[in-house]
Formats: C-alpha cells, structure tokens, sequence
C-alpha cells in the first residue's frame, strides 16, 4: 500500500473568486472521517495524504482492477450548496486536485441544500468500443484551426435529449478527460502523446462542427462509446495539469494539412481498434519514443504536431518569448496590472506595489504565488501556459465584475414582468432577460453566455431553455409569467448569497464607520466582517 495526496479547490463563478473557510471532510468508505478543515483565503486546502494501492499496479496491463483507492468529499459553506463528491480516486505517489465549482444556495444563509455527485470508473477499465466514425466531407470547416474558449459537452449519449449540457473552459475540459481516461503514473511521453490525441480529438469535434451541424447544441458528448470520458466534479491529477498547461494548444495533423486529425483511440487491451492504443502507448514510451514517434505508429506517417495561438477567450496573445526577472515593457506591465486585480479576489497573491513595466523580486514573488495558488510549477516565470492562465482568471473576474455593477444596463427591475417573450422579440425586457442569463451563467455552467443586443434570437432561445432545464420549468423557449418568476428569484438569490466583487472588500479596505451598513452576507457590521465575505 502507498500514499497519494488530494487538495480540494473551492471556487465559484468559473474561479474568478475562491471559496474561503469553507468546511472540507474526507470519509472513507465505512463513514469514517479521515481529516476536516478549512480551505484558506484562496479556496484551497493542504495536501491530505491518503492509502492507497500500490503505483506497480497503474503500469500492469494485467491488472484488471482499480489501481487507486475511493474516498468521499463534503464541502460546505454558508451561503452554498453543499458538494458532496462520492468516489474520488486517489493514486500512490500522485497528487490530485479536486475543483469544487460551489454554487449560491437558493435560501439565503443556508447550507442545507445538498447536492451529491458519484464520480464514475476511470475510462481505461471499462473499456468500451468507441464509435470509430471520422468527420464527414461534407461538415462545415472553420477558415483556421483555434483553440476555443468554452467547449460544451453533452453528459449522455447524443440521442439522450434529457442530459444536460455543461459549459466547460477548454483547457479544464481536457485535463478532465485526461485524468479521466489514462493513470498519470505512466511514462512521461506516453502522457504526452495520449494529451495530444486528446486534445486533438476535441478541436476536430468543434473544428468540423460534428454535432452541431446536426442540429445539437453541443460540441462533444462524455459518452465513451461515441466520444472521450469527461466525469463531472472529477478530479483532476498534477502532473496531467502541468502537462496539459503547456501543449493544450498543439494538435495533430497530416503534412499539407490545417486541419485536425480524426484520433481515434481505445485501451488496446479489453478493447481493440485502429486508432491509438493506450496501454501501447506506454511499452513504446519506455522503449524511448518520443511523443510523436508514438503517434507515428498509429496514425500515418506524415502526421505532424503544429501549435496555434489563436486561443479564444484570452484578454491578448502571448509575446511569444517567457517573462522573467530582469524582463521589461508593456507586457510585463499588462501582466502586473492582471495579476494586481487577481490577487484582489485571491488575496495570498500579493499586490505589486507602483507596476512600471520592469519584472522585478516583486514581480517574481507575485508569479509564484498565482502559480502556487493555481497549482502550476512555481518557478517566478510567465511562459505561455502562465501568460494564458493569468489571461484567462482575470477575463472570468473582469466579467463578473461588470455583471455584477450596479449601473449596468439591462440590470431587472423590483418585480417579474408579465409580458411574455419568445424569439423574434426585441427591447428593454430581451435585454434584461440577457443580461439575468448571463448572470446566472457564471454560476450555473450549464447555461451559455449571449450578447446582450436586445435581439431574442435563436442563441438567446437556446440560453433560455437551457435554464428552464436547470431549474424545472418546461424546457420550450418562451420566456413567460413562469419563467420570469424564477429567474428573478435565482437572480436575487445570487445577489443576497454571493461574496462580493467590490475591490475594497476584496483587499480588505474597510469602510469608515460612519458609511457603514448591513453586511447582505453575515448582517453585521462591515466594518468588521471578514473581507472576502463582506457585501455592501
């Protein structure tokens, strides 16, 4: 028997805040409780080391069994639902990070709403048979190869109209999938090489439209027998992550070729196919083959691997050259300027004092601490998997801090309008519907983001369906009397439950006394609340 580590990361609307003092209990089996804590002021907490079996066991084919053991997480917090994940997987000598995507009660103040979520077998056991069937000549093709913002994945099989669709940052997506599919144990080009068929598998799906030029609203399904694992809440394992943070933008294609190649795959044990074998993957690994060697042996001898920075969802592109102490210009001053407003929202990234564009100690210390926070390598640097991180938490704290302003337009009324929408309708109540939808989106994944045009059309349309699944209305599209009722009372139960985006409270600045008011989240005094909870 060896030892794994897990770390819970409590975070809420896309991580663009943390979850702090939010109570964490790891059970075993039995009902046992093995630690209880608190997560600190970034939403994380420690390293818990857990048993479990033997590493030996993720590298032997013949094994037939799960080489992790199971445990059950609770994390709950005033004010949210509580998450309790049944099934974690912990391997020997691994550390995985579980993301708990904390969602607002809808009974302000209170924890007793319990949401449950079982995370299923790694996708290597099962071994199901995949449908192998590549993109149709006839599909759509994008004019150039991208790496989009969000993916959204169908959790069922495609014909399954009831399954929700989640909305899930791409670059997540894959580490996911690939915690999900593989053991992280495995050598380190056979990760690699499993990485980029997996990476490429997703762009195809969304570069070819495959199941949107059918008629779905969704990119890819987590049903192994048509497309690749994807477990809701599963957890998610470092050296996978650090990985997926540097080549998430690299994918595979034949030479004189732009577009992404078809990568079928399976385990190559219980199950056989003519694409990729995992468990292959690993003897071709230690016989010293590089990453694309290995892909070379499953798919045609030409295929190339190519990087694109058209990256979908990044504030700007990376420079194309690492940052690092000593370095100058606007890019160092765009990237003091993010991670000043990120370490707003996570507090144990401290504020560089006057940024002048020059990649100073103080610089350094700030990278390495969104690094840690973020569990990424700390080594004080911002390279491309850096840049893009900063990039893309400070896009998700950028939006919910305009969503959540005051003097925003389309902001809802007192009271539900009783005037009934549908697509085809335009104005001041289509406005406030886009802009509740995407309000409630940041905490709700399932929902799509639109543009707030005044313009009901058929995005809009889709949007609104897609919340009137999440909360059990009839799923037909028509905003009426119903449907109005309860988005504003998930509306205005985000804004009594939700900690606050204001900058102040963020960094800790207290109000004087006398421009004191009730906190809308402990109703004390907000001089005296703890910041990152305080709302005025």
């Amino acid at each position: 028997m060896g030892t794994g580590y897990l770390i819970i990361n409590a975070r809420y609307a896309d991580q663009a805040a943390p979850v702090t003092g939010a109570d964490v209990k790891i059970t075993d089996d039995s009902g046992s409780v093995l630690f209880e804590e608190i997560t600190d002021q970034s939403g994380s907490s420690k390293a818990y080391p857990l048993p479990a079996p033997d590493k030996e066991h993720t590298l032997d084919q013949s094994y037939d069994k799960p080489a992790y053991s199971v445990y059950n997480v609770q994390v709950s917090a005033r004010g949210y639902v509580t998450s309790n994940i049944i099934g974690v997987q912990v391997v020997d000598t691994q550390t995985s990070i579980l993301p708990v995507d904390m969602r607002i009660s809808p009974r302000e103040d209170s924890v007793a709403a319990v949401e449950s979520r079982y995370i299923p077998p790694i996708a290597l056991i099962s071994g199901n048979a995949r449908n192998q069937s590549g993109p149709s000549p006839l599909l759509r093709l994008y004019d150039e190869v991208f790496i989009p913002d969000y993916i959204t994945v169908h959790l069922g099989t495609p014909a399954n109209a009831s399954a929700r669709n989640l909305k899930i940052r791409f670059i997540d997506y894959i580490k996911n999938v690939a915690s999900s599919e593989i053991y992280s144990t495995w050598p380190y080009n056979s990760l690699v090489a499993n990485i980029h068929v997996i990476i490429t598998f997703a762009i195809n799906r969304v570069y070819t439209e495959w199941y949107r030029s059918r008629g779905y609203i969704f990119d890819i399904t987590n049903s192994t027998a048509f497309d690749m694992a994807y477990r809701e809440g599963g957890p998610i394992f470092l050296t996978i992550s650090d990985i997926v943070d540097n080549i998430f933008n690299t994918y595979a294609h034949r030479a004189g070729f732009k577009n992404p190649l078809f990568t079928s795959f399976c385990n190559g044990s219980t199950v056989l196919c003519a694409g990729l074998s995992q468990w292959g993957t690993v003897s071709l690994a230690n016989q010293g083959l590089s990453p694309l060697q290995i892909l070379r042996r499953y798919y045609p001898s030409d295929v190339e691997l190519t990087s694109t920075y058209n990256i979908h969802g990044i504030s700007s592109t990376y420079p194309g050259y690492s940052l690092r102490l000593g370095s100058q210009g606007d890019d160092v001053l765009k990237m003091q300027n993010y991670l000043n407003r990120i370490g707003q929202n996570y507090p144990l990234i401290p504020q560089i004092i006057n940024p002048s564009g020059f990649f100073d100690e103080q610089t350094q210390a700030a990278v390495k601490a969104f690094q840690r926070v973020f569990n990424m390598s700390q080594d004080g640097i911002i390279g491309p998997s850096t840049w893009n991180k900063i990039s893309y938490i400070y896009v998700a704290i950028k939006r919910l801090a305009e969503l959540d302003s005051e003097g925003e337009q389309g902001r809802p009324g007192l009271n539900p309008p009783t005037t009934v929408i549908s697509q085809g309708s335009r104005g001041q109540l289509v406005s406030e519907l886009q802009f509740m939808l995407n309000y409630i989106s940041n905490y709700y994944p399932a929902i799509p983001l639109i543009s707030q045009d005044g313009i009901f059309g058929e995005n809009t349309r889709k949007s609104v369906v897609e919340f009137q699944k999440s909360f059990g209305l009839d799923p037909d599209g028509i905003v009426g009397v119903l449907t109005w009722r309860k988005l504003y009372e998930v509306f205005s139960d985000i804004e009594k439950n939700a900690p606050s985006t204001n900058i102040g409270d963020a960094i800790g600045i207290k109000r004087p006394i006398s421009d004191s008011r009730p906190c809308r989240y402990c109703r004390c005094c907000c001089c005296n609340c703890f910041p990152m909870r305080c709302r005025f």
